[in-house]
């Protein structure tokens, strides 16, 4: 299996915006543990900008254009820094790898940047794929990270997507508002009614959102790659994933 992992920085950080170290060590352990099983994984990971954030000692909340950016070259050091560490702890190679909008609307630089996802699947490096945020101008120019996950996963012809984010699933209602919300297992199509159930942006760290995630659903599921949407306080769903099984919501391929 080709397997696509999107972590939103409510998974990996702290409210603080500190680094979740328990979580990101269980999360590398599991991703090397399904490589070592002859699958290939390519991580999309948010982050930067929260983890440099608190770094910084900073708060997002009213943070310009500049701050962020600055954030993010503080934060990456430290994100790619600790994938690298903990990979390497169980003999894999993290390849870091930051793209713009311009990267992925471009022929030309959308085929580099295939080229160079696939050589390193070949090699059999681990790719960490993350939003350029330091130059991009708009936050974040490509939308989101979700989107971004979505727009790898068409790229390298992952058979799945896997959004780890600070909820189990897709819901009937806002689970944190409708304690009569229930959790929608499958989705076969994302009618208007699915869409709608989207709402906002989602943690104070992060920039995405139900809608974020429900747009990702559409870019894979309209080439045909199944999505899930899982907790990701739980990374060893990841293996139940891998075996077939649902665990949060799961969005089939056309």
């Amino acid at each position: 299996m080709r397997l696509v992992v999107k972590v939103g920085t409510s998974t990996l950080a702290h409210s603080t915006g500190r680094l979740n170290i328990r979580r990101v060590e269980e999360l590398c352990k599991v991703l090397s543990d399904i490589k070592n099983a002859g699958h290939e994984v390519i991580l999309v990971s948010s982050g930067a900008i929260g983890m440099g954030m608190g770094k910084l000692g900073l708060t997002r909340k009213g943070a310009d254009m500049p701050t962020k950016q600055a954030a993010a070259a503080v934060g990456q050091c430290e994100l790619m820094y600790t994938y690298d560490k903990l990979f390497a702890e169980y003999n894999h190679t993290a390849a870091q790898i930051l793209i713009t909008g311009d990267d992925v609307d471009h022929e030309d630089r959308r085929a580099n940047f295939q080229n160079t996802l696939f050589r390193l699947l070949e090699l059999g490096a681990l790719p960490i794929v993350n939003e350029n945020d330091t130059v991009s101008t708009q936050e974040i120019e490509i939308g989101d990270n979700d989107t971004l996950a979505a727009i790898v996963s068409v790229c390298v012809q992952a058979d799945m997507l896997v959004l780890l984010t600070d909820i189990d699933g897709l819901y009937t209602a806002d689970p944190h508002k409708d304690p009569d919300a229930e959790l929608i297992r499958v989705v076969e199509e994302l009618t208007p009614e699915v869409i709608a159930l989207g709402g906002g942006a989602g943690s104070s760290l992060g920039t995405g959102g139900m809608a974020t995630k429900l747009h990702a659903a559409q870019i894979a599921t309209e080439k045909g790659i199944d999505m899930q949407i899982t907790n990701g306080s739980r990374p060893l769903d990841l293996y139940d994933i891998i075996d077939g099984k649902i665990v949060g919501t799961l969005f089939r391929g056309k």
